[in-house]
């Protein structure tokens, strides 16, 4: 469709307001789970408001142009350049209740997951979800022209991947009238079994304005994916056990015995006191990084008495020797 030069300026604040979050979590260091809500809320209030100058009313699900320029459609999607659709029809809603029930899950879900695979790659199996339910949209409906928009095949993206390395994670989740910590398997089950059952009527499904299929795509390529895409993270994944990993400490490798007391350098005074701390606290993947920042600022290398340094890298964090690592690289 032919677009005026209001309609481009809104497509700018669009970008911009679905953006921004991310660029602010990236430099800060925070939640990308956290930016994704408040990068869906932006551009569903830009949409909104959009609607309500333009007189359309919200209620029908009929949200004007942006719908047309951003949604995925099947019967187009084969040319190129419609491709960014993939990608956009996932900050476009047909109405709060859409956006707020997509938020809802990655409030809940979403960011307990972030904790346990680390942001980039939340990132990265969020797309894989979106990826995977528009991709099952467009191969089940090919000619359709109507655009298909929402987070939802996203956001069952979250729940496959959660199923796939840590089933067995509670989180606080309204499933049906109980809000109580959930077993992740429980949360999917209700979930998954709704998709399921709605897509065997075919009166219902017939009648139904909810891509289901999108739901059914996103889970199940984020489920097959997410195990290679969670190795390396913070957290080691549901079911596997890998040398020295103590599964008890969140997949982070056993402190055991200090290598300093290993080579006749037993520490004392403020280098000790840390230590100690680092073995007492250092349960979790913040309190264990802080610890080890301090220690390095505390000690020397057991084997050449050389400057020690704290590296954190694929959500991991170690101090090793600045000289060699091969003299240490601990834990």
């Amino acid at each position: 469709m032919a677009l005026g030069m209001f309609e481009y300026t809104l497509v700018l604040i669009f970008v911009i307001a679905g953006i921004s979050p991310y660029i602010s979590a990236y430099r800060g260091g925070t939640s990308f789970a956290l930016a994704t809500i408040l990068s869906l809320l932006l551009v569903s209030f830009v949409q909104f408001s959009n609607a309500m100058i333009i007189g359309v009313p919200i209620q029908l699900g009929f949200l004007g142009w942006p719908l047309d320029v951003f949604g995925t459609i099947p019967s187009i999607s084969s040319s190129p350049v419609e491709s960014y659709r993939l990608l956009t029809s996932a900050w476009m809603h047909g109405g709060w209740t859409h956006v707020l029930g997509n938020i809802l899950v990655i409030g809940l879900v979403g960011v307990p997951l972030e904790q346990r695979m680390g942001g980039k790659r939340w990132m990265l199996v969020y797309l894989i979800g979106l990826l995977g339910g528009n991709i099952a949209w467009i191969m089940t409906h090919p000619d359709s022209s109507i655009p298909t928009v929402g987070a939802s095949g996203a956001v069952f993206g979250i729940l496959g991947a959660y199923m796939a390395c840590w089933p067995s994670d509670k989180v606080e989740f309204p499933v049906f009238i109980f809000i109580r910590p959930w077993p992740i398997w429980v949360i999917v089950l209700a979930y998954l079994g709704f998709e399921l059952w709605v897509m065997s009527d075919q009166q219902y499904l017939a009648g139904s304005s909810v891509a289901h299929m999108a739901h059914i795509g996103g889970f199940f390529l984020s489920y097959a994916s997410a195990r290679q895409v969670a190795k390396g993270g913070p957290h080691l994944i549901e079911g596997e056990i890998s040398g020295d990993i103590d599964k008890s400490r969140g997949g982070m490798p056993d402190l055991g015995i200090d290598p300093w007391k290993l080579n006749g350098k037993s520490l004392e005074g403020a280098a000790l006191r840390v230590l100690e701390s680092l073995k007492s606290e250092g349960d979790e993947f913040e309190t264990r990084r802080a610890w080890l920042e301090e220690l390095s600022e505390h000690t020397l290398c057991p084997s050449c008495d050389g400057e020690i340094v704290c590296i954190t890298e694929s959500g991991r964090t170690w101090v090793e020797c600045a000289v060699s690592n091969s003299h240490l690289r601990w834990p």
